[in-house]
């Protein structure tokens, strides 16, 4: 280590109370992170390019410092999906500070990691007081039973109006109108569900039949659109 010639012609004063890093609040633990092993907890961050054309949501659950589990969810652009899934096999096994530092291919996923590592090491976890915190596993309870990530779609315009396009139930198929040409309900298709009856042995239009369901006073609709045609479908 080099000094300069002012510090070396310093005398030495010696250094007052120091009581350490103020402890956080790690799996029902008051922790003094000193070191990257000292880190542990599960948490969510989101993050953006750029031009923030896309973004992403990333999940992670630390243990002592490695990243166990990883959840990396994107949207609104398609070269981030491939980009999600190299990440999701880069930051298993590396450490915090490692997955900091380590080029996860997309800028939206490398915001959403820095955003994440903060509040990681400031104990702003959302295992901060769970005992033992939460088990490797736990990431996918964000997607629920279908695995699938929960995506809202809507679109407007002043002059047409708004049109639903996916909710968290699935894929809108219908939405319906009322008198005034307000939306009172839809119908959607849950393409998670569909696919599994598929997967069992299903013929589609069966598998589609059991996979429908509407939200809200469709019975009570004048009529319902298709919002992606505007074509009126039947009740």
């Amino acid at each position: 280590m080099i000094y300069s010639h002012e510090v070396e012609n310093m005398c030495t004063v010696t250094q007052g109370v120091h009581h350490g890093a103020a402890p956080i609040p790690e799996e029902a633990k008051w922790v003094q992170s000193k070191e990257i092993k000292d880190i542990s907890g599960l948490t969510h961050g989101v993050g953006w390019c750029a031009p923030q054309q896309g973004a992403c949501k990333l999940t992670l659950n630390v243990k002592e410092g490695i990243i166990q589990e990883a959840l990396v969810e994107t949207i609104g652009c398609s070269g981030m999906t491939h980009s999600a899934a190299m990440a999701a096999e880069i930051l298993p096994g590396l450490t915090v500070l490692e997955a900091l530092n380590t080029d996860l291919v997309c800028d939206a996923i490398n915001t959403a990691m820095r955003e994440l590592f903060l509040q990681i090491v400031y104990g702003r976890t959302q295992s901060a007081f769970s005992e033992d915190g939460l088990p490797v596993g736990a990431g996918l309870e964000d997607l629920g039973k279908g695995l699938r990530s929960q995506v809202g779609t809507m679109y407007g315009t002043l002059k047409k109006g708004p049109r639903y396009l996916e909710m968290a139930e699935g894929y809108v198929t219908g939405i319906a109108l009322d008198a005034n040409s307000e939306i009172i309900g839809y119908q959607f298709v849950n393409l998670g569900k569909m696919t599994d009856f598929i997967k069992k042995g299903d013929d589609p239009t069966t598998a589609y039949e059991k996979s429908v369901g509407q939200y809200g006073r469709v019975a009570d609709a004048v009529k319902i659109i298709d919002p992606r045609t505007d074509k009126e479908i039947t009740k």
